[in-house]
């Protein structure tokens, strides 16, 4: 066995799939080159379905991997770790992802509002993992970068910052007051 297997790592997050009902890669991201190509990630993402997607169990093994899971409606999330990986360190990353995605489509996680909300999903994985690194496990600190607010006063608030920031205005407007 290599020694550097053992060594701790900051790289602790392998893969991050999102799949729907039925199995079909909605988003996917690879920290490294296990899985060097699609054809390999799909297969790979398709054996972990087909042992996951009956299954009560949020733990799996699989070609060497740890493999924490859950699912949501017509969603399945999973975060890949390597064999030696500490189950709860991925499971927080998961709950992590969950949660602020939770916030974010106010609790409707269903493939309908996560397809119309991707930019938002990747800007969450953005705060949560970085090539493999995991940065945050707070959802309200992910939440708060990324600058979402369940309240609708957070809305007003967009509207106002495009319009001060719009090119369009003239000198002489963008100083008019707002009222």
């Amino acid at each position: 066995m290599d020694p550097s297997a053992l060594e701790p790592s900051l790289y602790t997050v392998k893969a991050i799939i999102i799949l729907d009902n039925d199995g079909e890669r909605l988003h996917a991201k690879y920290y490294d080159d296990a899985y060097p190509s699609t054809k390999e990630q799909r297969n790979f993402e398709k054996n972990i379905f087909s042992k996951t997607h009956k299954s009560d169990s949020d733990i799996a093994f699989l070609e060497g991997l740890t493999i924490i899971y859950k699912s949501s409606v017509d969603l399945y999330f999973y975060i890949v770790g390597n064999s030696q990986e500490n189950e709860l360190m991925l499971m927080a990353v998961l709950n992590c992802l969950f949660d602020s995605l939770s916030q974010m489509l106010r609790k409707n996680v269903e493939k309908k509002s996560l397809m119309e909300n991707m930019d938002g999903l990747l800007l969450i994985l953005d705060e949560v993992v970085d090539g493999g690194v995991i940065l945050e496990s707070d959802p309200q600190q992910v939440i708060q970068k990324v600058n979402f607010r369940a309240d609708s006063e957070s809305a007003y608030g967009f509207v106002l910052f495009d319009y001060l920031t719009s090119s369009g205005n003239s000198e002489d407007q963008s100083h008019r007051p707002l009222n």
